[in-house]
């Protein structure tokens, strides 16, 4: 059964390639505004086509999820264009980080990293979060990646990242609980975008055999199936899922039970304790 998303004015960041851009093209299908964040341009145009020529409506903002102000003014835009605030964010803007052992990498590169993948996120939900408190609704959507559910070595920057997005969705859920907003991180599993080539590209010397044999196989195959990436988020962003909150959730987990069962407090959190 399709989760309702109909009429609703997301926000995605991250939104011009890669998993990103999979959750517009899908949100838009089912009749979603969708407003498209990204650093490029140029990919900005291409996913706002392409949403169009499917029937889709989109607007697309250039802005850094690494600077507060042009965040908070695209959310701004979005209000004005779309004469309603935000109701669903789904923060996928990331970067693979530096490849390799952890004294071969550079700090820059590193803190990089951890400005976009965390700082990017905690910018998002700043600019989104005064309006969703306002009308007392709103869904947050953080994508988590490989690192933040295992050890993810020579992608140490990225692990840590994305590990310390978990803790986030955790910690804003609770406090924004009161106010009947629901905060939550998707695992949305492998898909081929221009991390997987980074990966390739770094080769087995610096990534390791394990990730280059993942990174071949996502490239052969294209990763999850987009449609099951969608329906978890849409799923997310509906009202059928009110009852889930700061929880890490992954693609392949039998999440459509869900929405049957009251969530134990333990169950889906950042060490992924699935006591029954």
């Amino acid at each position: 059964m399709p989760y309702s998303v109909k009429g609703k004015t997301v926000l995605i960041t991250g939104a011009g390639r890669g998993i990103g851009k999979r959750l517009a093209l899908g949100f838009a299908q089912a009749g979603a505004r969708v407003a498209l964040v990204a650093r490029s341009q140029g990919e900005l145009d291409l996913a706002k086509l392409e949403i169009e020529q499917a029937g889709g409506t989109a607007l697309r903002i250039r802005a850094d999820v690494r600077d507060l102000e042009p965040m908070t003014a695209a959310v701004d835009r979005i209000r004005a264009v779309y004469g309603s605030p935000v109701d669903v964010l789904i923060g996928a803007a990331g970067v693979p980080g530096p490849i390799g052992p952890l004294l071969r990498t550079k700090p820059k590169a590193w803190s990089e990293t951890i400005e976009v993948n965390l700082i990017g996120a905690v910018n998002s939900c700043r600019a989104v979060l005064p309006s969703m408190v306002e009308k007392r609704s709103g869904k947050i959507i953080l994508l988590g990646g490989p690192g933040s559910e295992y050890t993810r070595p020579y992608f140490s920057a990225y692990a840590a990242s994305k590990t310390a997005v978990v803790r986030l969705v955790e910690c804003l859920a609770d406090e924004v609980r009161e106010h009947n907003i629901q905060v939550n991180c998707m695992a949305p599993g492998p898909a081929y975008s221009h991390m997987t080539d980074e990966i390739l590209h770094a080769g087995e010397e610096l990534a390791g055999s394990k990730e280059i044999e993942a990174a071949e196989r996502v490239r052969v195959t294209g990763g999850e199936a987009p449609e099951k990436q969608v329906q978890l988020a849409q799923f997310l962003a509906s009202d059928r899922s009110n009852h889930i909150s700061g929880k890490l959730i992954h693609v392949n987990d039998d999440w459509k039970r869900l929405e049957r069962e009251n969530m134990k407090p333990e169950l889906y959190t950042l060490r992924r304790v699935q006591k029954i």
